[in-house]
């Protein structure tokens, strides 16, 4: 007698994970803003380390959304697909009813600085009454009594995560044109940074979650405001909820206006490399499959209402990043023949000369840097992939996916991409 053990064994997962589902032990994410950058990759190593749960994708596909981002994860029988604006109170409410939801992480929010400075209403709007519709619904949808001093009673088991930046802060000074070597005492936070080598900072002071906010852009300030919201339903309403602040993510599926990927595609198609003022400002970079980790551990094992800053101590010069990106990309196209197919110039065309400064943005903020000690010591969080590796493994993806920067990069992005550099 012939038996299908592949089916048989299919059949007997899928019993498992709906029996789990029926006695509550199966997880139900809600995650906002999942087809762009890093709520795509977020869903992809949440789909990858856990089989018993269910994820709910709520995205609007605004110009950073690509569903072709998360296409394999869409044909998964744990996933449900919704278009939906987190602005629209009437379908979050639907969805709500529809789905016991266990867990909120809001990812979605407009989040260019550049945007922000042409169009401030809609990162508000998007940004702030957005994360305030998702808060209110998770509180609706959640409460079942209240106790003796009129607070709610929630089920148990449930949290929103409101996925935030160091942006919030504003910015640091830049102590040293040269860095100088960090140096780091406490045996905890070293993990953070072990197997690293030359450490080092350009200033001597870092964003510890005991900062001040002080945003200094449309699109930080509304960040402000969200994070603010979320900590007043916290406080207000006592919703279980946590806040992470991280410091600049790169990796794959970035959408090409940010500095990494779009220094990738311009070399590539041989065209100028723009680089804000004289490229002196400092950012904090961190591996975005990295941050996800961060952000699991603090969804799942974090004291309900603390905030986390996730960020690796690593600072670099923006025109560093800049000449870096030129010479992996330059020596990874020299010992690959696949490569040369992708390069729209000749290869002897991918040098500095292609950087042109140019006017520097409005409010410019001068240096981000991250003190992810309290993450460290309190969850054992550490970045896995140091930034030398990080960088030419993000390099790679895009010379190996470049049917996916073509199906990204709209007409839309181009007369955006021509009004904020071709006349500057």
């Amino acid at each position: 007698m012939y038996v299908d053990i592949e089916k048989n064994c299919a059949t007997e997962k899928l019993t498992e994970i709906l029996e789990k589902e029926r006695n509550g032990f199966m997880k139900t994410y809600l995650v906002t803003g999942a087809a762009g950058f890093i709520g795509a990759n977020f869903l992809k190593y949440i789909l990858k380390k856990y089989e018993d749960i269910k994820v709910i994708v709520v995205d609007s596909l605004t110009y950073a959304g690509n569903l072709g981002t998360i296409k394999e994860e869409l044909k998964d029988g744990r996933v449900k697909f919704e278009k939906v604006d987190i602005r629209d109170r009437k379908e979050i409410e639907r969805i709500f009813y529809e789905n016991k939801v266990d867990y909120v992480v809001n990812f979605a929010a407009e989040s260019h600085v550049d945007r922000s400075i042409e169009n401030p209403q809609i990162f508000l709007e998007t940004n702030i009454l957005g994360t305030q519709n998702l808060l209110d619904n998770a509180k609706k949808s959640w409460t079942v009594s209240k106790d003796k001093n009129g607070y709610p009673v929630y089920r148990e088991g449930i949290k929103y995560l409101q996925v935030s930046t160091d942006e919030v802060y504003g910015s640091l000074s830049k102590d040293y044109d040269e860095p100088i070597e960090l140096v780091i005492d406490d045996e905890d936070v070293k993990k953070v940074v072990k197997n690293r080598k030359n450490l080092k900072t350009y200033g001597n002071k870092f964003f510890t979650e005991e900062s001040l906010a002080d945003p200094r852009s449309p699109y930080s300030a509304s960040k402000t405001g969200a994070d603010h919201i979320v900590i007043a339903y916290g406080e207000t309403y006592k919703l279980p909820v946590n806040i992470t602040r991280c410091s600049n993510n790169y990796g794959p599926y970035h959408f090409p206006e940010k500095l990494i990927p779009l220094m990738i595609k311009n070399i590539l198609e041989g065209k100028k490399l723009p680089v804000y003022g004289k490229g002196d400002n400092v950012r904090d970079w961190l591996y975005v499959e990295d941050h996800c980790k961060g952000i699991d551990l603090v969804l799942r094992e974090a004291k309900v209402g603390e905030v986390y800053n996730i960020g690796g101590f690593n600072e670099e010069k923006n025109i560093n990043i800049v000449k870096l990106v030129i010479d992996i990309l330059k020596e990874e196209i020299a010992n690959n023949d696949e490569y040369k197919k992708v390069l729209k110039t000749d290869i002897s065309n991918i040098n500095y000369d292609l950087i042109t400064y140019v006017q520097d943005r409005l409010g410019h903020d001068m240096r981000y840097a991250i003190d992810p000690s309290k993450i460290a010591k309190d969850l054992g969080w550490y970045p896995e992939t140091d930034f030398e590796t990080g960088i030419r493994k993000t390099i790679k993806w895009y010379l190996e996916n470049q049917d996916w920067v073509n199906e990204v990069v709209s007409g839309d992005y181009q007369k955006y991409y021509e009004r904020m550099y071709e006349n500057r």
